[in-house]
């Protein structure tokens, strides 16, 4: 015979233990015991007990007082944060090659939603990228592979291999290769450009 383990049985919360919950992580992070936030929205400790074990439902107007003296609105309360993407896999990249072998990956999916993107630039030899018009925010770069030229403005400045750059992106800029070989680069823009 076959033992097999015990699996914890999963709960789910009703509505009144998830906000008894919310209530009672938002009175910890406000430093208040249950006495002090029965105080400031004068209701009793034992109803503040019964609230955040969800052993009772506040009214509407209740919960509106609850919340405000716990620094926040029901809005706020009530609303759900989303499971934010931490790890991007390869499978999850974009890339897009032009008529001369030059490509760009995007690294994350979501860059648009976030304050910065990064890419990888590979460059053929002898080609550039076009100039960028002069945007808000900065641009990063570090150069993986090959040598390249950073142009900005009416300068124009060479980056090795291990090499890294960063300016302003209120002027016009670009890059170009400086290599015999394919230059590959970690580019960052902030916010996103590309």
């Amino acid at each position: 015979m076959i033992l097999l383990p015990l699996q914890k049985e999963e709960t789910v919360m009703n509505i009144e233990e998830q906000i008894g919950a919310k209530i009672r992580d938002l009175r910890n992070q406000n430093g208040l015991t249950q006495e002090e936030l029965a105080d400031r929205t004068e209701l009793t400790k034992g109803f503040i007990s019964q609230l955040e074990r969800g052993l009772t439902a506040p009214s509407v107007s209740t919960l509106l007082d609850i919340v405000e003296c716990l620094g926040t609105n029901l809005s706020d309360f009530f609303h759900e944060e989303d499971d934010q993407q931490i790890v991007f896999p390869k499978e999850d990249y974009f890339e897009k090659e032009d008529e001369s072998g030059n490509s760009i990956t995007w690294l994350i999916a979501t860059a648009q939603s976030r304050s910065l993107e990064p890419i990888l630039v590979r460059l053929q030899p002898g080609q550039s990228m076009p100039f960028d018009k002069p945007h808000e925010g900065e641009e990063f770069g570090y150069v993986l592979e090959g040598k390249i030229q950073v142009h900005y403005a009416d300068k124009a400045y060479v980056v090795r291999k291990g090499d890294s750059f960063i300016f302003q992106a209120n002027k016009k800029h670009r890059i170009s290769s400086a290599s015999k070989r394919v230059s590959t680069i970690l580019w960052i823009s902030s916010p996103p450009s590309f």
